[in-house]
């Protein structure tokens, strides 16, 4: 394990059901870095964030954060560990049938004893820090989608987490909105020295946000792993593809949608 490694990941096997999205895969997480988890669909971006944050087990392998495997961990402890790492979900995750200030009480409520007027005081911060102190009495569905995204921000940061894992958080967005979305992430990596690691596939985002890049290639196997520089200087065919906006190339014989619909009837 890297020695400034806050999550380590080690011979890592996971999926659902029979089907294996990732293999043997070994990955560390630079503490107080952002890292961007990047590569095609199906190849175990989000599966890897599931897996970190302890939504999926491991088939084998393991993961630690903070020096913690947390299959060892018994489950008391293993809910603190957890709680030190906040989850911002690909569509915000909210819960429409509470309001907005209720959702962002709910990990508060769930792994703390503080008195309510207290749990009110910190929903209230968390709001104002992603610019959103007025919206605490509203529904989540009488938010635009960019504020909805702030507003689970705000709950996953509820915890003063070490780490904030973020899944896709620019889907969906205009790239205004997006633009926004990431340079909040970035000041509140540097205001409270987070740890952030990010899946995502906007090579904008990428250049404003990361320090570090994980490439995962079909199979949920390791193509790259380093600072985002060297990351566009890969040689890896998959890798160079992606900074290039190439597509890749397809394997001998096989025709596109294109190619069949342009064919003679």
């Amino acid at each position: 394990m890297d020695g400034d490694a806050i999550i380590s990941v080690r011979a890592l096997d996971a999926g659902y059901g029979d089907h294996k999205v990732l293999r043997d895969l070994s990955v560390d997480f630079r503490r107080g870095r952002v890292t961007t988890i990047v590569g095609g669909s199906g190849c175990g971006k989000s599966t890897l964030l599931k897996c970190i944050v302890g939504l999926l087990a491991p088939w084998s392998g393991s993961v630690s954060v903070d020096g913690r495997v947390l299959t060892d961990l018994p489950e008391n402890q293993l809910a603190g560990a957890l709680a030190r790492v906040g989850l911002l979900f690909q569509q915000g995750a909210m819960l429409n049938s509470i309001t907005v200030a209720e959702n962002v009480a709910l990990p508060l409520t769930v792994h703390t004893t503080l008195p309510r007027p207290v749990v009110d005081e910190v929903v209230q911060m968390k709001l104002d820090l992603v610019g959103l102190g007025h919206v605490g009495p509203m529904l989540p569905s009488e938010l635009s989608g960019g504020m909805r995204k702030r507003a689970a921000l705000a709950r996953a940061m509820a915890l003063d987490p070490d780490v904030l894992l973020c899944d896709e958080p620019s889907a969906g967005l205009d790239p205004q909105t997006a633009a926004d979305l990431d340079a909040l992430i970035l000041r509140l990596k540097r205001t409270f020295h987070m740890t952030v690691v990010v899946v995502t596939h906007e090579l904008a985002s990428i250049d404003a946000i990361a320090d570090d890049v994980v490439f995962l290639g079909r199979g949920g196997s390791l193509h790259f792993a380093g600072p985002l520089a060297d990351a566009k200087a890969c040689p890896h065919p998959a890798v160079a593809d992606f900074f290039a906006r190439r597509m890749p190339e397809m394997p001998a014989g096989t025709r596109s949608l294109l190619d069949v619909l342009e064919e003679p009837e």
